[in-house]
């Protein structure tokens, strides 16, 4: 793309919230009736939106520049740009379809009134005022979600335990408890207190093994660096097992050399390492008790592209012939339902993770929604299809909005058990 272009780009993008605000201005000051109230929303929104563009502003940095680390402050500036644009989106979806009607209201007056010859001025007709109160009030509900997202959400971790019936699982295994991990996003983290909390949390959990499905940086190796001894410290009676996912090859971040990329790749190889995370790309590792085994398998990531197609499963599978009950670790879920699934080899439980359950969403007994199921049919929880289950991760960390709101960073506890 040329610099032109590139220009040309970024004026549209600054003309397209300019334009917006202006607009959610003029609803807001004909919304509020009193008119000392309109001086202190005038001022209000004048610091809002100042506040918003310089989030949006480090928001472009952090994209350009990809840094290794984040900070608190500039995380909260570009969370609250975020909040308040979906504060603004809830407006004009109220609103602009109203003005429409309006606009065209008005144009009927005025064709009707030309051909009765009539003379007189035509007002625009006023908002409903219930439509301006359930437009305000909607509105507020997603702006203090994301707000609470981006201060206390996104390390809000919630263990979630899910109790398995499995007829290949060994009876040795019976009560074997897996505990899942994903997308850690280091270079996303804020507060080191916060993630020792969350490793803390998993070591309570008591694994018999921890599963790790993927993405633990956003661009570049180096990112993990500071959480090494910290993401050490997981412990389980089998070991911690893990696997790459689409973050972690570096493809979002532009290398000087092909060379610096693959050093790049090399050192993540390095640091799963160091962690004691027993990486497993397009291979498998056998856990034994008491004469009896179950295998964990990990593949490379495979996505829909652009998302790499690195997986192997036959070559993941190699040695595995006698070994009746298999976990498959697969980063991306997309995987399950166009490879695991038609395989010929049966997988008892697929893990996954990728989706960050959009880090929005609602999540209430009885019902859970997120937008990120209109791209990802199965997007978090429990799914089960021709006998086999899949268990997607909401994820450990966050990528993009630096908060989440309404779906909770994830610690997942997975108990196998036995029937005949």
């Amino acid at each position: 793309m040329s610099t032109r272009n590139i220009s040309l780009n970024k004026f549209l993008t600054i003309l397209f919230f300019i334009v917006i605000d202006l607009y959610v201005y003029a609803i807001l000051r004909k919304s509020i009736e009193r008119h000392k109230f309109k001086k202190i929303i005038k001022i209000l929104y004048f610091f809002a939106v100042i506040i918003a563009y310089i989030g949006l502003y480090l928001l472009y940095l952090k994209f350009q520049q990809k840094p290794l680390s984040a900070t608190l402050i500039p995380n909260l500036f570009i969370g609250f740009f975020f909040s308040f644009f979906a504060f603004k989106l809830v407006l004009i979806v109220f609103f602009l379809f109203e003005d429409i009607l309006r606009v065209l209201t008005l144009i009927y007056l005025f064709i009707r009134n030309l051909f009765l010859q009539k003379s007189n001025k035509i007002p625009l007709p006023g908002r409903r005022n219930f439509i301006r109160k359930v437009g305000l009030t909607t509105a507020a509900i997603p702006f203090a979600s994301l707000l609470y997202g981006i201060t206390k959400g996104k390390y809000n971790f919630k263990v979630n335990k899910v109790s398995l019936k499995l007829k290949n699982l060994p009876k040795a295994f019976h009560g074997f408890k897996v505990v899942q991990i994903s997308d850690i996003h280091s270079g996303s983290f804020d507060s080191v207190d916060a993630i020792l909390k969350g490793i803390d949390l998993i070591n309570k959990q008591d694994a018999d093994v921890v599963l790790f499905t993927g993405d633990l940086v956003n661009n570049d190796s180096r990112e993990i660096e500071p959480y090494i001894d910290y993401f050490k410290k997981i412990k389980s009676k089998n070991g911690v097992f893990s696997v790459l996912g689409n973050h972690d090859y570096g493809d979002y971040k532009k290398w000087d050399s092909e060379k610096e990329k693959e050093e790049n790749l090399e050192l993540i190889l390095k640091y799963h390492k160091q962690m004691n995370f027993q990486l497993l790309n397009n291979q498998n590792a056998i856990i034994s008790r008491n004469g009896e085994s179950i295998a964990v398998v990990g593949v490379e990531n495979w996505g829909n592209p652009p998302f790499p197609q690195k997986g192997d499963l036959d070559m993941a599978l190699e040695g595995l012939e006698n070994v009746p009950f298999k976990i498959l670790m697969s980063h991306d879920p997309t995987h399950w339902t166009k490879k695991i699934i038609p395989h010929k080899t049966y997988f008892d439980l697929t893990l996954s993770g990728h989706t960050h359950g959009m880090q929005f969403g609602i999540e209430i007994p009885g019902f859970r929604w997120s937008p990120i199921k209109y791209i990802y049919p199965e997007w978090a929880d429990l799914y089960q299809k021709s006998g086999q289950y899949l268990y997607v991760n909401r994820g450990f960390g966050f990528l993009g909005f630096p908060g989440r709101a309404g779906i909770r960073p994830e610690i997942t506890v997975i108990e196998l058990n036995h029937i005949s």
